[in-house]
């Protein structure tokens, strides 16, 4: 993995080096026809900029792009080679759907998808990369199936009953792989909680409470409750396993599409305007489509006291998971 300790200057360098690149290239937002390779590499772009600015602040800051798995490697034809750059930048990746939930929910995935995308998430491995996989899948059988798929290939796993990552699962008891060691890294990890949507859960102290009473080595949640931003004190409560051995807590963000409940909507927004505001998301509403490369976008996310990133690390978040990393494939189709 990246290796940062006594670089942060050269990082730094690196980072204002590539917001310049970036510049040129998000100078033009127009509809001008753009390559494939163009919005992939953007992606990749803009997620190790991520990278080499929280890292700025927090060596040990953990990145954990999910989705658009094909970020990780280049199409030689018959061959797929390692996209180098990227996987440095990245702890972990992340993956929906791997072995139930791709066409529905609670129904395995067809194996010519699942084949494909372990192509992918074995080139992370052999890269060092840590690979974490949420499957949909309610039913006991399935949801032991899921877990056991999974360790077959050294994957961390999460059987999630409800598609909205609402609940904390009351099976299986105890949770799979639970232990009473201290986490630190990705890696260290052998279980992990996806709890992103917080509606059943009354207040901030509803949700540490039951969260608490668990023994995840990581979890995933928003890092608003209500619009507020979870405080340090609490990111530090959450990071204590019921056991008492320490746990990472990972702030969710997305990238690649722009959200209208979020702190940084204008009651003036609407799709086309601003221009790199594409499209509603017809599958998610008060989701937009968004020009990810494109200048204003990325200050949102990152490189300033009021940018999202930088409330994710103020706030104490052992690092990012981010989503729709597969906004290219939108742009490509």
């Amino acid at each position: 993995m990246l290796k940062l300790k006594p670089m942060k200057i050269i990082i730094f360098m690196f980072f204002i080096f590539a917001l310049l690149i970036q510049g040129c290239s998000s100078g033009n937002s127009g509809n001008d026809e753009k390559t494939d390779d163009f919005y992939r590499q953007e992606m990749r772009f803009f997620v190790q900029q991520i990278s080499a600015y929280s890292r700025t602040m927090n060596n040990t800051f953990i990145i954990i792009p999910q989705n658009g798995n094909e970020l990780v490697s280049y199409d030689q034809g018959d061959s797929l080679l390692p996209a180098i750059d990227y996987l440095d930048a990245i702890d972990a990746v992340g993956r929906e759907d791997l072995f139930y939930g791709y066409n529905a929910d609670n129904q395995a995935t067809p194996a010519s998808e699942r084949n494909y995308l372990l192509d992918y998430l074995d080139i992370c491995l052999q890269n060092h990369v840590s690979v974490l996989t949420t499957d949909y899948c309610r039913d006991h059988l399935k949801m032991d199936n899921s877990y056991t798929l999974n360790a077959s290939h050294s994957f961390i796993s999460f059987a999630a009953p409800e598609r909205e990552l609402n609940i904390i699962p009351d099976y299986p008891v105890p949770i799979y792989n639970e232990n009473n060691e201290d986490i630190s890294t990705v890696r260290d990890a052998q279980n992990f909680l996806y709890l992103i949507n917080p509606s059943n859960f009354s207040t901030t102290q509803d949700l540490i409470a039951a969260v608490n009473m668990s023994n995840y080595d990581l979890i995933i949640i928003d890092a608003f409750f209500e619009d507020i931003l979870f405080s340090s004190a609490e990111i530090s409560q959450l990071k204590t396993k019921y056991n008492g051995t320490k746990r990472l807590v990972i702030a969710y963000m997305s990238i690649g599409e722009a959200e209208n409940y979020r702190y940084y909507w204008q009651s003036s927004w609407k799709a086309g305007s601003p221009d790199w505001i594409v499209r509603e998301n017809p599958n998610w509403e008060g989701n937009f489509k968004v020009k990810y490369w494109n200048s204003a976008w990325q200050k949102i996310i990152l490189g300033n006291q009021s940018s999202y990133l930088n409330k994710i690390i103020n706030a104490g978040f052992d690092g990012v998971y981010l989503d729709i990393i597969d906004a290219f494939e939108y742009f490509e189709n």
